[in-house]
């Protein structure tokens, strides 16, 4: 194998020999033996590049071939730059949360009016013997009562009308006569504007005496007697409601 190698190697030389140009132009695998084309030239039995006599690991760091020759020297390839870090985004501020307008400031609430309940009377006595009608004087004192006292209230709850007559005559005819009494002036106090369902009205006859009358003896005359017993002709009217109460007066301030 030794003698192979030493003929294939003087064959080589001998080559050389009648090429001189092609082994100074391939000055790129300096200290390595090429051949005629410019290839190294390597054992038949190591597989090894054949270095010549100028063979120096500087040059052959420097030969094209170094990697199939010589790896161990070939210059390390350099590492690749890592690509710069992109900048991490900035985080967006966070938007502000809108200012919530001021509720306005609700008004006091008015205070609730207070009310006081109230009972109001009249008695509409004189009515004539005999007779149903009021007289032009109960009519001017029932129109005052209703002005002055009855419409002024908040409200009206009831409106009670009684009828009443005096002793003389039949408890059925008085009884009769006492609730007509009371239906008439049921009727003129709906003519001067009371809601007729609020009224109640009944005919208590003789029942109900003025206190007063009791002097009044049966021995007397009769045209007498009907005069004394005049107080008794008569109808009460009742009125049941509510007023607002008036507002507290302020305390005086105590003088210093």
């Amino acid at each position: 194998m030794i003698s192979a190698f030493r003929n294939t190697l003087a064959g080589l030389v001998v080559a050389a020999a009648f090429a001189p140009s092609a082994m100074a132009q391939n000055t790129k695998n300096q200290g390595y033996l090429v051949d005629v084309n410019g290839n190294v030239v390597t054992s038949s039995t190591t597989r090894l590049c054949v270095r010549t006599s100028d063979w120096t690991p500087a040059r052959a760091a420097a030969a094209a071939a170094v990697k199939q020759c010589d790896p161990d020297l070939a210059p390390k390839p350099k590492p690749k730059a890592k690509p710069a870090a992109k900048p991490k985004p900035k985080a967006k501020p966070k938007p502000k949360p809108e200012a919530k307008p001021r509720p306005e400031a609700k008004p006091k609430p008015k205070p609730k009016p207070k009310f006081i309940n109230v009972q109001l009377k009249i008695e509409l006595q004189g009515i004539a013997f005999n007779k149903t009608e009021l007289t032009a004087d109960n009519k001017k004192q029932l129109d005052a009562f209703l002005a002055k006292q009855v419409k002024p209230l908040a409200r009206i709850g009831a409106v009670i009308i009684t009828g009443h007559t005096d002793r003389i005559g039949s408890d059925k005819y008085n009884k009769t006569l006492s609730e007509k009494r009371a239906l008439g002036a049921k009727n003129y106090v709906v003519s001067k504007g009371i809601n007729q369902k609020l009224i109640f009205w009944e005919g208590k006859g003789e029942k109900q005496p003025i206190p007063v009358t009791k002097f009044c003896e049966n021995k007397m005359k009769r045209a007498q007697l009907i005069e004394c017993l005049s107080p008794n002709r008569r109808v009460t009217i009742e009125v049941v409601g509510a007023k607002l109460k008036p507002a507290a007066k302020p305390k005086p301030k105590p003088k210093r």
